[in-house]
């Protein structure tokens, strides 16, 4: 099956130092520092190879993850597709080792059962769940095993895995021999199945073996992908995560089958989810876990925003959409809930300077279950071993899976999606070539006495990227350069400092010529922007290119405009500069009671507010 469609060149890339850079090496430590005889405890468990080990609550995982949880051992398989991807990027052999060492364990597990089932939880939840009484998601639990295992064959080369499924698709043939389709639409609808569809559809388009095929239908989810065929909205109010990872199974059956009624469903919940039910400044829509009703979001602020899940899951789907159509409200999609998502619920630091004496720790949070956006709200972080929510192990794919969404191919042609650095080595036209993306360095100097005019340069109104290419032999390409919805003016392109013509199409500058040691300049305006609550147009949010701002207050406060003022007027820079660093801060202006705002991506512990009212000043 040959679609045509761009291809993302993650597997040819590595990041470059960044945010997303930091966020991957803190996923590496934290993927290290777990212990495999805990990841392996309910697996073991389950293969009656514990022995003696005496676990006790006290040294297991705790959480969703202790060994009472009906779905313990999920997270193991998140760790494996998280190492299996970083090992691809990385060749980081001591993690390697031990994602093989944890594969081994498993094949050990599943040759004590007597072959075929290798997972963390007893066949009788899925043979209970045939006869009609309810386990908490044991379908779930099988695909994020199936998952982890997956993609240690596909990124870290893992010999037995492939022949490890094979046994598991035999023992789910026989298990659903005699389910009819009243049966299977009964069975799905009483627990969360996870993207099981889609891992059934991947392993059909890794091997052309057709029980993969045979599978990924038995788990077509009609419910849902019926009313989406005939356009009706059936996602107000509906659990959210566990929709999309259904509607993943349907985007992948799409890319191995080539039936156009997986991709028209896929369209339509796309338009049902977000064109038509609009976002939160964040990116978001959900809220307690559930899809907000179309354009109502004013009375849906809660301290349940946007499940982590969520926005790793509508980041997935918007890829693969983007790879379908290259239409660039799908990657603006994607930059938004990268910065006011992932980078805002994983992984944060607090910023603290070295004191005189010891050096001061600074604070972290590891996972944000939510990101609450009703006033004065709190991030709430979960602990290393002691919850194990699904969110953890979202966090670990997302932080290990960035370079999968900035760099595109379609033949000759390459495609910028997203603005974070990079190094890739690809070949373009048959030849060898090395591509990478920097930042401009826009910092005016150092703590050194200034000798350039680089030294006077004012505060930077604009993001410049540097894009480079060097191969072999000249090649003859067009390159797209994604136009972000947030950039205010005229974006500029230059090659080798000359400003060069280019055509403007669809969100997108394209670059059309022979390159062969070419260094791209582009400069993308960037400037405060607001983004008002569809049912509450007088509540807004404020923006800083993509980057969401949040106020460090703890209630709602109304804010007031001046005559002739705009919303945008209502900020100013403040503490602008240190060192040689910009800082992202503000504040606001001509307020009754002014206060400070920043990155909500930067906010750890402390109170914040998204949304004001705004209102004319009553002379």
């Amino acid at each position: 099956m040959n679609l045509e469609m761009w291809r993302n060149v993650g597997d040819q890339m590595r990041l470059l130092p960044s945010v997303a850079l930091e966020k991957q090496m803190r996923n590496r430590e934290y993927l290290m520092e777990l212990e495999i005889d805990n990841l392996l405890l309910p697996f073991r468990i389950e293969a009656g190879l514990a022995g003696r080990l005496n676990y006790t609550l006290e040294t297991a995982h705790g959480g969703w993850d202790n060994p009472l949880s009906q779905i313990r051992g999920t997270f193991t398989g998140h760790w494996l597709s998280a190492a299996a991807t970083l090992y691809a990027e990385t060749k980081d052999l001591e993690l390697k080792l031990k994602a093989d060492a944890i594969v081994l364990e498993i094949k050990k597990c599943q040759e004590a059962n007597g072959g075929g089932w290798l997972f963390p939880i007893p066949e009788k939840y899925l043979y209970a769940l045939k006869a009609g009484r309810n386990f908490w998601a044991p379908h779930y639990v099988c695909h994020k095993v199936l998952m982890g295992l997956l993609d240690m064959y596909r990124y870290a080369q893992n010999e037995y895995v492939l022949e490890m499924i094979s046994e598991v698709a035999d023992w789910f043939l026989a298990f659903t021999a005699d389910i009819d389709r009243k049966q299977m639409d009964y069975m799905m609808n009483m627990e969360e199945t996870g993207g099981i569809m889609e891992v059934w559809a991947d392993l059909y388009g890794e091997t052309q073996d057709t029980r993969y095929l045979t599978l990924m239908e038995c788990y077509e989810r009609p419910e849902l992908m019926d009313p989406l065929l005939e356009k009706t909205d059936i996602l107000t109010n509906l659990h959210a995560n566990t929709t999309i990872p259904e509607v993943h199974g349907m985007a992948r059956a799409y890319e191995v089958t080539g039936k156009q009624k997986y991709r028209q469903a896929v369209e339509s919940f796309w338009e049902q989810a977000v064109t038509k039910r609009g976002q939160f400044a964040t990116g978001g829509q959900t809220s307690g876990e559930i899809w907000t009703p179309p354009q109502r979001q004013h009375t849906r602020l809660s301290e349940t925003n946007q499940e982590h899940c969520v926005v790793y899951n509508m980041i997935r789907l918007a890829d693969y959409l983007f790879r379908w159509t290259k239409d660039a409200v799908y990657a603006d999609y994607i930059e938004q809930n990268i910065y006011n998502g992932l980078f805002a619920q994983g992984y944060w630091r607090g910023r603290n300077q070295d004191s005189l004496g010891e050096p001061l720790v600074p604070d972290e949070g590891l996972i944000a279950y939510y990101l609450p956006l009703a006033f004065g709200s709190t991030k709430k972080w979960g602990r290393k071993t002691e919850d194990f929510w699904c969110c953890h192990c979202t966090l670990v794919q997302a932080n290990a899976n960035y370079r999968q969404w900035f760099l595109y191919q379609k033949e000759e042609q390459l495609c910028l999606s997203q603005y974070f650095p990079f190094a890739a080595t690809l070949e373009i036209n048959n030849t060898p070539a090395e591509v990478t993306l920097k930042a401009a360095d826009v910092s005016g100097g150092s703590i050194e006495l200034p000798t350039a005019p680089l030294a006077k340069l004012p505060r930077p109104t604009a993001m410049k990227m540097i894009f480079t290419i060097s191969a072999k032999a000249p090649i003859s390409t067009t390159i797209s350069f994604r136009i972000p919805w947030w950039a205010k003016g005229e974006i500029d392109v230059q090659v080798e400092g000359a400003t060069v013509s280019k055509q403007s199409r669809a969100g997108f500058l394209e670059l059309t010529g022979t390159f062969k040691d070419a260094s791209i300049e582009i400069t993308l305006p960037r400037s405060i922007t607001t983004w008002p609550l569809a049912d509450a147009p007088e509540y807004h949010a404020f923006l800083d290119g993509p980057v969401l701002l949040a106020g460090l207050i703890e209630d709602e406060r109304t804010l007031y405009l001046k005559d002739g003022q705009k919303e945008v007027d209502l900020l100013v820079l403040h503490d602008e500069r240190k060192w040689t660093t910009w800082q992202p801060f503000y504040k606001t202006i001509g307020q009754p009671s002014n206060f400070l705002l920043k990155p909500l991506n930067e906010i750890g512990r402390e109170p914040y507010t998204v949304y004001f009212p705004i209102e004319k000043r009553q002379n």
